[in-house]
């Protein structure tokens, strides 16, 4: 718990006062076969589309709520989780004046928003292992820092981020923490949205883009105390999230028996690559990892990442990354992807 965090202090004086938009489903969402609607300047003509969607997707965040846990006025949902973040910082940032806390190597999209929204980004790296500099970190915090983004599990990077050290900065720091969880279906650590009555400075973001298998319909998730849900539906555009989304999202979400199925095929496969990896002779060290990739070091990550693109596979180079030098990150693929990739590993690895 952080006695000092005051949520009015971080909300920009322009959003305050604005008043929300509100659409023609906003004011009206009685969808009785007999009610005739006149009132959104719709196409009349059925399509399956042509009446503009539940803007606050009420039917999607009623099953959410179940599955995650989580009351649906703490859910905000979002086109994708970069939609999401972008929502935070025009919330809680002023252009030109306030700052971020980001933490590299981490998810990247974190500095393109902040230079998108003109806030400043103050990085403080990793230490060596992939963890919270926590001293260093609170050494940045100055009168305008609005936000901390923590990635856990971290992005390229693959390792949950000790909760000790999150606790830490929540408990010390009197702006908002946001914790991106896209990789937690893969991790055995509990989510931070069980934290969310514990620390009021929380957001937690997650998204149906990787455990889910749902990346094309860009769907993201927002997890926060009411107050701060409140404020980002206040400027979220008011259909964010198509009809055709909250259909396909719905129907995958009751799925949850498959999903976990697919979620320990996964892991499994995961654990079996990393074995795998080891026999690898240009591959110096596999990083321990909990999300559904492989960050590992290699001799000459150019050289070798040229030659699995001359194989037909793809992969991400992360050299550019700090502390990531010579390391390629591999998504954990279907069986046969893997022994694929293996095989061609073992091949170029004679070269």
């Amino acid at each position: 718990m952080n006695k000092d965090f005051n949520l009015d202090t971080l909300v920009r004086e322009n959003i305050k006062a604005m008043s929300a938009y509100s659409s023609a489903r906003d004011e009206f969402t009685d969808f009785e076969d007999d009610v005739v609607f006149l009132d959104a300047n719709e196409n009349p003509f059925e399509t399956k589309v042509n009446r503009y969607p539940d803007p606050q997707q009420l039917n999607l965040k009623t099953q959410l709520s179940s599955v995650k846990r989580v009351p649906i006025n703490q859910i905000l949902l979002g086109n994708g989780s970069d939609e999401v973040l972008d929502l935070i910082f025009r919330a809680f940032c002023e252009p030109n004046r306030d700052n971020i806390i980001t933490l590299p190597p981490t998810y990247g999209m974190y500095k393109v928003l902040a230079n998108t929204n003109a806030i400043e980004n103050k990085e403080v790296l990793l230490v060596d292992d992939f963890q919270l500099d926590v001293n260093a970190i609170l050494a940045e915090v100055d009168a305008n820092t609005k936000l901390i983004f923590i990635c856990s599990p971290n992005n390229p990077t693959g390792n949950l981020i000790a909760s000790k050290a999150i606790e830490t900065i929540l408990s010390s720091f009197n702006g908002i923490v946001v914790i991106d969880e896209a990789y937690i279906d893969f991790a055995e650590a509990e989510s931070w949205t069980t934290k969310l009555q514990e620390f009021q400075n929380l957001i937690v973001t997650q998204t149906l883009s990787k455990a889910y298998g749902m990346a094309g319909i860009r769907l993201g998730m927002c997890f926060a105390s009411k107050e701060i849900i409140s404020i980002l539906n206040k400027i979220k555009p008011p259909y964010n999230v198509n009809v055709l989304t909250q259909q396909v999202a719905l129907k995958r979400i009751l799925e949850e028996e498959n999903v976990q199925l697919e979620i320990t095929k996964l892991i499994s496969e995961r654990e079996k690559l990393i074995n795998q990896l080891s026999t690898i002779n240009f591959i110096n060290h596999s990083y321990k990892t909990d999300a559904n990739f492989i960050l590992v070091k290699v001799d000459d990550a150019n050289k070798r990442y040229k030659q699995l693109i001359e194989n037909g596979i793809v992969i991400r180079n992360r050299s550019t990354q700090p502390l990531c030098e010579n390391t390629l990150r591999f998504t954990v693929g279907t069986a046969s992807e893997n022994e694929k990739l293996i095989t061609t590993l073992k091949s170029i690895s004679k070269s």
